[in-house]
């Protein structure tokens, strides 16, 4: 309870912690999708080697890594703007989590693997062979013809990604939520503007000034300063 009190009576903090589960969010889809969610093997007749080609779950699931990358993004606008614009900010925001949700949710399967291996052009009719191709991460290139036995390790990364998504969805819904008593970016970043400097007034001048600037007039109106008499030009 008193750990809520504080966070209520700090809005900075309270802004920072969500800002960091946003972060924390997109830094799991990252590790998440940057596993191996499967690994394809194919095997080849002596003398031909065979092959072991990792599939990251980014090959996979694209969508997944983009939106984690807009989130961040997201979270940068976020502490740039302020009003109405922040809340449309943590809508987005919550959408990008949702939408990581629903990509990763997507189910993988193996001719999925087979088909990121080789490019893209898995073998019609063969869910079990792939085309020739060169496989991503090293290793022997898949051999058209023969059988690829796909091995999937994609259930631990996946709920890594499904939790980092939930976050992301959870900072957005509180950035809308809370945002309207978050402090805004300080006035002291704005570009500076320029003070034309006011003319002293004769009293506050110098004795030394003002005796110069009654010279002056003087001679602006055509007498003498030294003498008080009638004009130089008369």
């Amino acid at each position: 309870m008193r750990a809520m009190g504080s966070l209520r009576h700090s809005p900075r903090r309270e802004m920072a912690l969500v800002l960091m589960l946003g972060v924390a969010g997109a830094g799991l889809v990252f590790l998440a999708v940057r596993q191996d969610w499967a690994h394809v093997r194919t095997a080849a007749p002596r003398p031909l080697p065979g092959s072991d080609s990792a599939v990251t779950g980014q090959d996979l699931l694209p969508a997944a890594a983009a939106l984690a990358v807009a989130a961040l993004a997201s979270l940068a606008a976020v502490v740039a703007t302020g009003g109405i614009a922040r809340r449309l900010t943590g809508l987005a925001m919550a959408g990008f989590g949702a939408g990581i949700a629903a990509a990763v949710s997507l189910r993988v399967t193996a001719a999925d693997a087979i088909a990121a291996v080789s490019g893209g052009a898995a073998s019609p009719g063969a869910a079990g062979s792939v085309t020739a191709g060169g496989a991503p991460g090293g290793g022997a290139p898949p051999v058209a013809g023969f059988s690829a036995h796909v091995v999937m390790t994609a259930l631990p990364w996946h709920l890594l990604a499904v939790a980092g998504a939930a976050a992301i969805a959870c900072a957005g819904l509180l950035v809308t939520w809370r945002a309207a008593g978050w402090p805004v970016m300080s006035s002291r970043f704005d570009a500076p503007e320029r003070i034309r400097p006011r003319p002293a007034s004769p009293a506050a001048r110098p004795p030394a000034a003002r005796d110069t600037a009654t010279m002056w007039e003087s001679l602006s109106r055509g007498e003498d300063p030294t003498r008080g008499g009638p004009g130089l030009g008369s």
